[in-house]
């Protein structure tokens, strides 16, 4: 899948191989070889790795490279510096947006759930992405106007379904307590509801037809822009809770997708019937 987006000027599978190679070098070798020094909390029960520093340290020399007059914006450095995320939204120039290890806690604990997530950008808006499964070597790729992709087989979102027939992954972790407790008790009424605690493997699920829906009320960019833009190019419905577009800039506002227009608006009524 090499070609050039008209927006970026990138080649998808030499970004894909820079993936690859920085999770087989600076990830894979420290998955289950972690010491308790390399584990520490950016904030309380928000963890980083010397793997998470190290993957994005590499990544952001060599896409600025692959693309010069790029900018990166990973989640360690907006750990670092939170005003450097404000830069997606009216970036002229093609913005990378890193997630070095995605599911760090599931990464630090040895479960093998776990990825990276990249998307590039502009004017707020993704262009392309890609999501790396490094333990089962899955790379979906995407890029806008040209389909979601994987071992070059076109994605497709899984066909919609009565919501009592419906799995997916409904992520209550960043609600109040109230709030968390309330949409916990809706689990019930799905054929399934999962946790992974890494949105990678959950847009995996979506692009595979494991899941049909997701929601989330905390919307970082590095978690949710190239997966967004992929199931959106599989067909699949996204928007915020309030059901305007999601931009790749924004950080709030809660996500829900869908297989449709018309099943993402069943299920934003059946899991907040106030609005």
């Amino acid at each position: 899948m090499a070609s050039l987006t008209a927006h970026a000027r990138v080649d998808m599978d030499a970004v894909a191989a820079i993936l690859r190679d920085v999770a087989a070098t600076e990830i894979m070798p420290r998955f289950r070889n972690l010491q308790s020094s390399d584990i520490r909390e950016k904030n309380p029960g928000d963890l980083v790795t010397v793997a998470d520093e190290a993957s994005e340290r590499v990544l952001t020399a060599r896409l600025r490279d692959l693309l010069p007059g790029s900018i990166v914006v990973g989640e360690e450095a907006c750990a670092a510096d939170p005003a450097l995320v404000r830069h997606l939204a009216h970036a002229a120039e093609p913005a990378w947006i890193i997630d070095p290890v995605d599911g760090t806690h599931n990464f630090a604990h040895g479960k093998p759930v776990f990825g990276l997530l990249l998307a590039l950008s502009q004017g707020g808006q993704a262009t392309a992405g890609w999501i790396y499964d490094p333990v089962g070597d899955r790379m979906a790729m995407v890029e806008v106007g040209e389909g979601a992709w994987m071992a070059g087989q076109r994605l497709t979102a899984k066909p919609a379904a009565p919501i009592p027939q419906m799995q997916g992954s409904l992520s209550t972790k960043f609600f109040a307590l109230e709030e968390r407790q309330r949409l916990d008790k809706l689990r019930p009424h799905f054929a399934d509801t999962y946790r992974l605690f890494c949105a990678a493997h959950d847009y995996l699920n979506l692009l595979t037809g494991i899941g049909q829906f997701a929601m989330y009320n905390r919307i970082m960019p590095w978690d949710h822009a190239a997966g967004t833009l992929a199931y959106g190019e599989a067909g699949g419905h996204v928007a915020k809770f309030d059901g305007t577009p999601y931009r790749a800039a924004d950080v709030d506002g809660g996500l829900l997708m869908a297989p449709d227009p018309a099943t993402w608006s069943d299920l934003r009524d059946f899991i907040f019937p106030e609005t």
